[in-house]
């Protein structure tokens, strides 16, 4: 064989080997790919599907709105209105960080305090940058298309008759949660609770599918309150006017409804705008008609005559001396304006004698004496479940002494919230039977509980009546048309070591139409400045402009004219409320 045929022949070995090497490269690799193909299709199939659902698959939250409150007419105090909020997964969105600014623009937030806070969080998938958007500057945010930033509905608080019903209805945090007021009381009843499904993400975090359905929201349910937005508009603007009037440092209006115990109104000064998070202070938003007490003066001497009557040991015409136009318990001595000598029970009342209500108190047995008051509400908490809800003062007789029965008898030593007056004054009015107190609109009335009788609740009445007089401390809360029931009170209030000489509350408490009640009304004005502090010169005119408004909203029909002129004035109430 030559040596160019050898030399060919060892060259197409090599080619061969060659050739066969990478054969067997090519089928190693092969087997290789099968058995990893394998075992990713059969023996890991289980495994990488979740890892890959765990990556691409989320549960997301629905949420669940709010329940509404509304007035008894149905017009909204409280609604959830909806809103974006904007939350990121710091761990996606760090190679896109120079984008972040533009985030930061669109939801007016400061773009390096935003990057600051990113930077801070790596070790988190979730982070909310901005909450409660208006939707259409959260979608502005969504169309950047930046990987990690996603948005989530929620719902946002608000409430259209703001300053006007704020006390009473309260206030939510930044989750839609209770925090003041009834939005906290009634919480387990408005609030809902969110449901979930199930949705497919791409590789940016954006959804694209919607998987299933896990569990569906529960939304909240609708409170309907006791209120009456027409009288609550009336209470609040009347009594802020008086406030700013007389320079006052705060006051209170609670209108209930004689018959069901339902609160119709209840406005205090100062207040605040529950959708304006910066105006929260307790000093503000703290309900004054419910959580406040005070001394109530002779606004409580009806109530000292109501146990008088119920003794059987006198009547409306019963005489009390008065003279000197002083008495001294103990080392105190209690004075009247001047003397009125000898007078029966409804011309003590109208003049609001402190002597002759003393010498009527000291002559009652203590234990009577207490047992009435407490049967009207004083010294308890009212049904009315408001959170913060003062019980106000009322010593146990056992612990009473001659002194303590007397300044009780003309409101000193005893303590009552607003509504707590109005509540008592409200069984005067309903012929002595007590309704419970309700901030929620009921369909019909208790049977409610027997306090005093009803001859005694109509003797009062007639008796509180001649308060409302020429000649009587209230002439000032009379209302043209309308027959009148009530009683003023002036009190000092308390301070260190006693009483102030200089700072008072004035108050007002009254039924009306005095003939059928249908309303029970406490206005209470707290350190009315100026010249003017008597509760005749302060509360009573409040109360007869609210009054006066409040009865020709109601159509309530006039009971001190002639019958013609009763139907005349019926027929323009109802001309007035009519459409034309």
């Amino acid at each position: 064989m030559t040596r160019g045929a050898e030399t060919k022949k060892r060259t197409v070995k090599r080619i061969t080997n060659r050739l066969v090497a990478v054969m067997i490269f090519f089928l190693f690799m092969s087997g290789c790919l099968v058995v990893r193909a394998v075992q990713l299709q059969v023996l890991d199939k289980d495994f990488l599907n979740q890892q890959a659902d765990t990556r691409h698959l989320r549960t997301e939250i629905i949420s669940a709105h709010r329940g509404s409150i509304l007035d008894r007419k149905g017009d909204p105090l409280a609604i959830s209105t909806p809103v974006d909020s904007i939350w990121v997964n710091p761990k996606k969105i760090v190679n896109s960080i120079e984008k972040v600014p533009l985030v930061a623009e669109i939801i007016d937030v400061d773009s390096e305090t935003l990057i600051n806070r990113i930077s801070r969080n790596m070790d988190k998938e979730f982070l909310f940058i901005k909450r409660h958007l208006n939707p259409t500057v959260a979608t502005r945010v969504m169309t950047l298309k930046l990987p990690g930033i996603n948005i989530q509905r929620e719902y946002r608080r608000y409430y259209p008759a703001s300053e006007v019903t704020g006390h009473l209805v309260g206030f939510t945090n930044i989750d839609d949660k209770g925090q003041e007021g009834l939005e906290l009381a009634m919480n387990h009843w408005l609030e809902g609770e969110p449901g979930a499904k199930l949705i497919l993400k791409d590789r940016l975090g954006r959804t694209i599918e919607n998987v299933e359905s896990i569990k569906p929201p529960r939304h909240g349910k609708d409170l309907k309150l006791s209120i009456d937005l027409r009288l609550q508009y009336l209470a609040y603007r009347t009594l802020k006017a008086a406030v700013k009037k007389h320079n006052a440092s705060s006051g209170s209006i609670v209108i209930l409804n004689v018959q069901t115990g339902e609160v119709l109104a209840m406005a205090n000064q100062p207040t605040y705008n529950p959708n304006d998070r910066s105006q929260f202070f307790a000093a503000r938003y703290r309900n004054r008609a419910i959580t406040d007490i005070f001394e109530p003066g002779s606004s409580i001497k009806p109530f000292i005559i109501a146990a008088a009557l119920e003794s059987e040991l006198y009547r409306p015409n019963s005489m009390i001396d008065t003279s000197p136009g002083s008495i001294t318990i103990g080392n105190k001595k209690i004075e009247d304006h001047k003397n009125l000598g000898h007078i029966n029970l409804t011309t003590m009342l109208a003049r609001s004698s402190n002597v002759g209500v003393t010498k009527l108190a000291m002559t009652l047995e203590s234990d009577q004496l207490w047992r009435t008051m407490s049967q009207f509400g004083l010294g308890e908490i009212t049904s009315s479940g408001f959170p913060g809800e003062s019980a106000g003062m009322l010593t146990h007789f056992s612990n009473w002494r001659p002194i303590s029965q007397a300044t009780i008898a003309y409101g000193y030593g005893i303590a009552v919230t607003p509504l707590q007056l109005a509540q008592a004054y409200a069984v005067i009015g309903n012929n002595g039977v007590m309704q419970p107190i309700s901030l929620f609109a009921t369909e019909k009335p208790n049977m409610g509980e027997r306090v005093i009788s009803i001859e005694t609740a109509f003797a009062l009445r007639e008796m509180l009546e001649k308060v409302v007089h020429p000649g009587g401390t209230g002439i000032k809360a009379s209302v043209d048309g309308y027959r009148i029931a009530g009683k003023t009170g002036t009190a000092w209030k308390a301070a260190k070591g006693g009483h102030s000489k200089d700072k008072y509350f004035s108050i007002f408490a009254g039924l009306a139409p005095a003939s059928d009640p249908k309303l029970a009304t406490v206005v209470v004005i707290d350190e009315p400045g100026g010249d003017l502090y008597y509760g005749s010169d302060v509360a009573a005119p409040v109360f007869a402009e609210i009054m006066s408004e409040s009865l020709r909203l109601l159509a309530i029909p006039p009971d001190a004219v002639s019958s013609s002129k009763s139907n005349d004035l019926i027929q323009a109430m109802i001309n007035e409320d009519t459409p034309q």
